[in-house]
């Protein structure tokens, strides 16, 4: 990690690199942190967002791992990339409230309760539908598997990472995320064996 730049209120937070952001944010950087997660916040939404299958969930891991991050940035040793370290950071805060959840199992809120509208009209309505019907259905087979297929499945495919990246996140071998890669693909081909005839 490269030495953390001035604490002085002048310090450009966009031209610093994540290493020198979180170097900053140890150092005292008030705002350091703030830029590093603006930084990173789409990704890592949307990776809580696919592992959690509901955005309520989502948001409540994604808060505990900010604040798992926050705390823990001074333990942070360089041997990933700091956008790697947040991932993995991220996917353990959903697999605690994924197996806190399975623990009190509760009743779920339909999705359309809430469902955010285009601003935008539609060049095509009608594929936009069939589209938003399929990414439905897939969201909800993912919900269905196990969290470790998910996990590999989202991070793969969905996150494209490659199987070292993904095991690094994950914190197992990139055998293992292959294996359950291929159990999850097997899996969801079981539950979206419907869309083939479509």
């Amino acid at each position: 990690m490269s030495a953390p730049p001035p604490r002085s209120g002048s310090v450009d937070h966009d031209e610093l690199s994540d290493a020198d952001l979180l170097a900053a944010h140890v150092a005292g950087d008030d705002r350091a942190f703030n830029a590093l997660m603006e930084r990173h916040a789409d990704r890592l939404w949307s990776l809580a967002l696919r592992v959690m299958s509901n955005p309520e969930d989502a948001a409540d891991a994604l808060q505990d791992a900010m604040i798992s991050a926050f705390r823990r940035a001074s333990g942070f040793r360089g041997e990933a990339a700091v956008g790697t370290w947040l991932h993995r950071i991220v996917m353990n805060a959903c697999f605690d409230r994924l197996r806190r959840l399975a623990a009190r199992p509760s009743v779920p809120l339909p999705e359309d309760a809430e469902r955010s509208t285009e601003l935008t009209a539609p060049d095509d309505p009608e594929a936009d539908a069939v589209r938003s019907t399929i990414a439905d259905e897939v969201t909800e087979a993912l919900g269905r598997i196990g969290a470790d297929q998910r996990a590999a499945l989202v991070l793969i495919d969905l996150e494209g990472y490659s199987m070292d990246e993904a095991a690094r996140i994950l914190g197992c071998a990139p055998g293992t995320v292959k294996s359950r890669c291929s159990r999850g693909r097997a899996r969801l081909a079981v539950l979206l064996r419907h869309l083939k005839e479509v």
